[in-house]
């Protein structure tokens, strides 16, 4: 992700590693302008690194807060979840880089990826490919709903009422 100069488009299943979420802000922070998509059924959850790029956090279940957590001062307004048919989910893990460069393959954005499943990742250096892939990402924008979602509001309000602001896990 690096590597990126200009754009990055990001169509993503799970999303919980705070180490890309961290690198993405540097790239924020240099200008590249940054598309994501996660799927709606994981984007609400309280490890889903959604959140930080929403510049949001959300207790989870027994009110604590993901220990390493770093919700972003300057939200990322492009990011959301697509419309989806009822039942289906975004299984996508991909990435588009710089409209050359795909990212892709089974590997779902997790420390559990990384460091425990048998996973698969391609790197691909194509402008073809890049092409069909930002179509696809493209088409799954149409319609999406972006930044804080009624659902993700509801569910905070839900957590705050709950348990206050949450407990900071260490």
């Amino acid at each position: 992700l690096a590597g990126s100069r200009k754009q990055l488009d990001l169509a993503l299943f799970v999303f919980s590693d705070q180490g890309l979420v961290n690198a993405m802000e540097n790239l924020q922070q240099q200008g590249v302008n940054i598309r994501l998509l996660a799927d709606p059924g994981f984007a609400n959850r309280a490890f889903s690194e959604v959140l930080d790029l929403l510049g949001t956090k959300l207790p989870d279940h027994r009110c604590g807060l993901e220990a390493a957590n770093r919700p972003w001062q300057r939200p990322l307004e492009s990011v959301g979840t697509p419309r989806l048919a009822s039942g289906d989910k975004l299984h996508h893990k991909l990435a588009v880089i710089d409209h050359r460069t795909v990212v892709t393959g089974s590997f779902n954005w997790s420390p559990s990826a990384a460091h425990q499943n048998d996973e698969t990742l391609l790197v691909l250096d194509s402008p073809q490919l890049a092409e069909h892939f930002t179509t696809e990402m493209n088409r799954l924008w149409k319609g999406a709903e972006l930044g804080i979602t009624p659902r993700l509001q509801r569910k905070q309000e839900r957590q705050q009422v709950r348990c206050g602001s949450g407990v900071q896990r260490s």
